[in-house]
């Protein structure tokens, strides 16, 4: 718990994306190894500062659905401007689902309406991330 809030701390001092490592950093010790799927989400503010890391869905060790419309309503609480989504996958392969993709487009077009940026949905495992942007599925 002590390391947890010690990388949390890190990640609020900066932008978010200037911090890649240290924000994969934390967030593999905080969802790579939980038993069943479960989806956070990460509210930031104008300037990419960390608003709050909001865990939102959990789920069965093999899938976890979430639903645009309460990541959006969450946004719209905490005024952020931008959000990362992330999730685990307990399996150990991070590599996203077809409905990994399908809820991502759903929430990206949900959240567009109200000007928040969906800035990447990463899916964590005990050893690895991978980034839906980086794959070219944003």
């Amino acid at each position: 718990m002590v390391m947890l809030q010690s990388l949390e701390r890190k990640l609020s001092d900066r932008p978010l994306l200037s911090s890649t490592g240290a924000l994969l950093d934390y967030l593999r010790s905080n969802m790579g190894s939980l038993p069943v799927e479960a989806v956070h989400v990460l509210f930031l503010d104008a300037t990419l500062r960390l608003i709050r890391n909001e865990p939102m869905f959990r789920g069965t060790i093999g899938e976890c659905p979430f639903y645009a419309r309460e990541v959006v309503r969450r946004g719209l609480e905490l005024g952020a401007a931008s959000l990362i989504l992330v999730h685990n996958h307990p399996s150990g392969d991070p590599t996203p689902s077809g409905d990994d993709r399908k809820r991502t487009r759903e929430l990206i077009d949900a959240a567009r309406l109200f000007d928040i940026q969906v800035v990447d949905h990463l899916i964590i495992s005990r050893t690895e991330c991978r980034s839906m942007r980086a794959m070219g599925y944003l």
